[in-house]
């Protein structure tokens, strides 16, 4: 098999001269060996990478996502300025509240751990996991990463074999080394799997509030429901703190035809994504209300979508860029 990938790696190796061209690679891999093979293949690359040469490689991911040339000279769109921050503002600080485990502390101190879903466990490997200890339904995640997660609902229906194939092959990763593109605030975190209680509201939709803050203040609110995991699918809408809402989308999800209700507790949340905030030139703050009322935290992101966003209008990408206001450019 590697023989076989390498032969048809240097045949298409014409492609990597060209913006993108390695990830035009990948994308005829996944075809060809499926997607783990691919990511394998571009991971190692990536991983042995001199660190002189990620500028450039960010630049070749970004025209291959967007199709546009990266300006890290001046940068001056929402996802350009997400690029010139991977490899210039990946404070420690940064690292600790990128760590699903330890951000965990941050918020205990900043707003009081009621705001907290429950932790049920913390292990550094799979195999460490008793899951006869474990309640019905839970959420396993890995903490150095983003979109690794297996959502247990019925514990005895679980394919345990499945789970743990996925959770072994993350815990071997480096996310900032991912094809999500060199994300260097993931880079030193140690990698650990916690268990968190299952929440959902009745109805079975719970409603992501994402708000997006800039120089410490929420700016805008990216609500995301109706989310199907197992074919990555949901429905979006941006809101301002008004929650009035806005026309523009980021192109990950289908947009949700008519407005959905102002949370009750939309003050709240907006107090705790300020406080959380402080001192962070861009920070997204991800937000939970339950049914009764509850406010639980989710997660705080730096780099949403990686800066690949698609936005629509493509306009608002100056727009939100102009918001984000970095030192040193």
């Amino acid at each position: 098999m590697n023989k076989t990938i390498n032969k048809l790696y240097y045949s298409f190796k014409c492609l990597l001269t060209c913006r993108g061209g390695a990830y035009v690679w990948i994308e005829i891999s996944k075809k060809i060996f499926g997607d783990k093979y691919s990511q394998k293949f571009l991971y190692r690359k990536n991983s042995k990478m001199n660190p002189d040469r990620y500028e450039n490689e960010i630049a070749k991911i970004y025209y291959f996502k967007t199709g546009k040339k990266l300006n890290l000279a001046n940068p001056s769109t929402f996802n350009e300025k997400i690029q010139w921050m991977k490899l210039n503002d990946s404070t420690p600080l940064k690292t600790t509240l990128a760590d699903k485990y330890l951000a965990r502390n941050w918020v205990k101190d900043k707003i009081g751990d009621q705001y907290l879903i429950p932790l049920l466990g913390v292990w550094d490997k799979f195999d460490d996991i008793n899951i006869d200890e474990l309640p019905e339904a839970f959420v396993l995640k890995a903490n150095h990463g983003c979109g690794w997660n297996v959502i247990v609902k019925e514990k005895e229906k679980a394919d345990w074999n499945k789970i743990k194939e996925n959770f072994d092959y993350w815990m071997s990763l480096n996310f900032a080394f991912s094809s999500m593109g060199f994300q260097m605030h993931y880079r030193d975190i140690p990698p650990k799997i916690i268990a968190e209680k299952y929440i959902e509201s009745e109805d079975g939709n719970l409603y992501d509030y994402k708000i997006h803050c800039f120089n410490g203040k929420p700016e805008y609110i990216h609500l995301i429901g109706d989310r199907k995991y197992n074919t990555h699918q949901a429905k979006e809408a941006f809101y301002n703190t008004k929650w009035e809402l806005q026309s523009f989308t980021s192109g990950v999800y289908s947009r949700y035809e008519t407005g959905i209700e102002r949370p009750e507790n939309l003050d709240e949340m907006l107090r705790i994504a300020e406080v959380l905030s402080q001192g962070l030139i861009y920070v997204r703050v991800d937000l939970y209300e339950l049914d009764n009322g509850e406010i639980k935290f989710g997660e705080m992101t730096f780099t949403p979508g990686s800066g690949f966003y698609q936005w629509m209008p493509p306009g608002t990408d100056i727009m939100w860029g102009e918001k984000i206001k970095l030192s040193g450019v």
